[in-house]
């Protein structure tokens, strides 16, 4: 077997590749790079399910970074147990061939209770207060005291929100340069986001990109290093490309307006009511799931959807089928947005009555996706004093709101989960191993047999 270390870096694109690229450039032109024809929908969740067991969402049952769950008549976003995916993971595979192999995956998502031999991911402390403490889930237990001591405790403020910068990257890097130096797995998975965030703020031909993709490149740098001295074989992935956007999609508000959503008020504000409304939609990022109480209403339903403007398509029961999306977990329909249009999740209609979670970071309350969360609102005029006077309060007992993100859809600039027009715009593959890479595209669903092939030596084209 030869060890592999395969690096998830979140949104980079051929396109992107180049003079702020030395040590990624170096590779793909070293080794090979090949576009990633992606699934859909091209979010973190789903694409990493499919590459780790090779199949469409309609097999490994992963629709989207969330979805309604029927039972409960609850929207939930960001689970974290592995035992939601359906399906042989590749280091399953990988054990059956050889009972030495190990894998370490590294906050690729799913990432507890896997039978992953060793797994590290972001893992908060909610206490009864209602902090939030940042931390980590480790297996085995006692990873997470050793990388805490070794590391500090796990930049949860700087992997997601206003503050979201490359301090999470960097941490997980020297976490896999830690875990591979005294674990030695022969698999290693490594998810660096840092492209997510300015991505999305800024879009992907902002000239400040430059720095981010320094940045990334250079902890990618360490990572790359670190394997080729130990003769590793080396996988640069990404999931997806961020499109430029500008028109958001406030899909709940067209429902609202048909009278299709239903809402309760709870001291003032409106909460939405997912079982007792007739449709509503759980939007992501470019695609929104639409779940519809009763089927003879799906035909309206759909009609307006359709009507919306931005929404370039609407799959329904004999459409879905065509991207892998006929699973009971997807919603009656599928909506997918234009290149420059996204979904928000907001279902009022007056911004007064918006649900007090709506101007915090709370991406587990909230009934969709939210990348407004990366922006302090701009309507606060001082905002370093804004958020010290919340934590003074709150380090001083009191209860209170991190009501600092605003509602300004506009603000977002980049999105995807539609896939995208053009190759270059979209996800890669390099290899250190040229000559295990296809001809063509990367099909998503052959990510697993090509890693499979990086450890055990395979020669054959998928």
């Amino acid at each position: 077997m030869q060890s592999t270390v395969v690096i998830n870096v979140v949104g980079l694109t051929p396109a992107l590749l180049g003079e702020y690229t030395p040590n990624l450039q170096r590779l793909a032109l070293q080794g090979g790079m090949r576009p990633l024809n992606t699934v859909t929908p091209a979010v973190t969740c789903t694409a990493q399910a499919t590459f780790l067991t090779g199949l469409l969402p309609r097999e490994h049952g992963i629709v989207g970074n969330g979805w309604y769950f029927r039972d409960l008549a609850e929207i939930w976003f960001w689970r974290q147990s592995n035992h939601l995916v359906s399906g042989e993971r590749v280091w399953e595979a990988a054990r059956q061939r050889d009972p030495s192999f190990t894998c370490a995956n590294l906050f690729w998502w799913y990432n507890m209770y896997s039978s992953a031999d060793i797994g590290v991911t972001p893992r908060p402390m909610y206490p009864a207060d209602g902090r939030k403490i940042p931390d980590c889930y480790a297996a085995p237990a006692q990873l997470r005291e050793e990388l805490t001591a070794l590391l500090g405790r796990f930049p949860l403020f700087q992997f997601w929100g206003p503050g979201a910068n490359i301090v999470s990257s960097q941490w997980i890097g020297r976490c896999a340069l830690h875990v591979r130096k005294t674990r030695q797995p022969t698999m290693t998975l490594i998810y660096l986001p840092h492209l997510d965030y300015n991505l999305q703020r800024l879009g992907p031909r902002h000239p400040d990109l430059a720095a981010d993709l320094a940045a990334i490149d250079a902890v990618c740098g360490e990572i790359i290093e670190q394997a080729e001295g130990d003769g590793a074989a080396v996988v640069v992935l990404s999931e997806y490309g961020i499109t430029e956007v500008s028109n958001p999609i406030h899909i709940n508000r067209a429902l609202r307006m048909a009278s299709m959503i239903q809402v309760r008020t709870e001291l003032g504000r409106e909460q939405l009511d997912a079982g007792a409304s007739t449709a509503f939609a759980v939007a992501d990022h470019q695609l929104a799931h639409i779940y519809v109480r009763h089927p003879d209403a799906v035909a309206e339903v759909k009609a307006v959807v359709e009507a919306v403007p931005g929404v370039e398509r609407v799959l329904d029961e004999h459409t879905k089928p065509e991207l892998g999306l006929d699973h009971p977990r997807a919603g009656e329909l599928v909506a997918i947005a234009r290149t420059d249009s996204w979904f928000t999740y907001y279902y009022w209609l007056d911004d007064a009555k918006a649900p007090d979670y709506a101007r915090t970071v709370d991406i587990h309350r909230k009934p969709g996706y939210d990348p407004v969360e990366l922006f302090i609102d701009p309507a606060i005029r001082l905002p370093k004093l804004a958020i010290g006077w919340r934590l003074a309060k709150r380090a001083l007992g009191l209860r209170t709101l991190m009501d600092v993100i605003g509602v300004d859809a506009t603000l977002v600039k980049g999105s995807h989960g539609r896939v995208t027009d053009r190759s270059d715009e979209g996800p890669l593959f390099i290899s250190s191993r040229p000559e295990l890479l296809p001809e063509g595209p990367v099909a998503a669903t052959a990510v697993k047999s090509l890693l499979f092939d990086h450890v055990f030596g395979g020669t054959a084209a998928h």
